[in-house]
């Protein structure tokens, strides 16, 4: 019977692969990936054979290509799912296929990987205990406000992904839904040029403005509690 690989990827050092990711590579039938020239890398940089059945899987092609996997998986194919970086279904799509794949009686198996957002938490210096991961922000306005909204009297510590372009015009809209809390900008994790810019949201604006950012970038902000909170 077939069997379903989610493969976690680097979010940017190459050298944060695990082994058990690289023989799982090394051994599926029919790769599943967002972007196969960014993947072939990994393989060429660890030696592996590229496999000879690849198919891209990207949020519009899903429903086109979740009936080809699951044929795949009806002849015993060994099938490999991987995103870009870090974990697939973590802001990257995957979860429909999961569904698909348990409801139609195949095993799936996680290979764990790096993830943005456990790697933001901790480099934020925000509490670890409790946090809640929000994806990429709504970019309207409004639907950015009310979602943030929701999040104002708990005490987690909350974690978005967000494009540098907008992580300035996300972090004012912030400070005007949540207050003046903590906070930390995660930029470029793992890779060379890795900086974070930490401190109380209106401290953080101040500095984007003479470093803009490129590249990824994870945004971690306070819970509500006072201790994380500017006194005004």
């Amino acid at each position: 019977m077939g069997k379903l690989y989610i493969i976690g990827t680097p979010i940017g050092s190459i050298e944060d692969i695990t082994y058990r990711a690289v023989k799982t590579l090394s051994e599926i039938q029919l790769l599943l990936c967002e972007d196969t020239r960014v993947t072939r890398k990994l393989y060429s940089h660890f030696n592996i054979p590229f496999p000879n059945k690849v198919l891209t899987y990207i949020e519009p092609r899903e429903e086109k290509v979740i009936p080809q996997v699951l044929k795949e998986l009806e002849k015993g194919t060994i099938v490999g799912l991987c995103s870009d970086s870090g974990m697939p279904c973590v802001s990257d799509p995957g979860y429909k296929l999961i569904c698909e794949v348990l409801n139609n009686g195949y095993e799936i198996e996680v290979i764990p990987g790096c993830s943005a957002v456990d790697t933001a938490l901790i480099l934020s210096g925000l509490p670890t205990s409790s946090f809640t991961f929000k994806g990429f922000p709504p970019r309207k306005e409004g639907e950015c406000k009310a979602s943030l909204l929701q999040e104002k009297e708990l005490p987690h510590t909350l974690i978005f992904f967000e494009s540098p372009y907008r992580v300035s015009r996300f972090l004012s809209i912030a400070l005007e839904v949540l207050g003046n809390r903590k906070c930390a900008v995660c930029f470029e994790m793992t890779k060379k040029f890795e900086r974070i810019h930490r401190g109380y949201i209106s401290e953080v604006l101040e500095k984007l403005k003479s470093d803009p950012l490129k590249g990824e970038v994870t945004v971690v902000i306070a819970g509500n509690h006072p201790k994380f909170i500017m006194p005004t």
